[in-house]
């Protein structure tokens, strides 16, 4: 039989993101245009979409920012190869 409690952690502070909204800070630069934010008080994960937007960060989305950063790392090291 199936447990029926919540799979949504409590997070003491989360009830300030509800009144004065969430406290993003950066917590992984996937290209120079897209990043990976949390907030500091409840931990909810944000990314930037393709249209600039911030929209909550799920297990595909997250499969397409690691892919993204892996090429973008590799087309950086590339430019460096060619420069000098």
């Amino acid at each position: 039989m199936k447990n029926s409690s919540s799979s949504k952690k409590f997070y003491p502070f989360a009830f300030l993101c509800g009144t004065t909204g969430h406290s993003f800070k950066v917590s992984q630069k996937i290209t120079n245009h897209i990043n990976e934010y949390s907030c500091k008080n409840c931990g909810c994960q944000m990314t930037d979409s393709f249209n600039g937007k911030l929209v909550r960060l799920d297990n595909k989305k997250k499969e397409v920012n690691e892919c993204l950063s892996s090429f973008f790392q590799k087309k950086q090291k590339l430019r460096l190869q060619r420069s000098i």
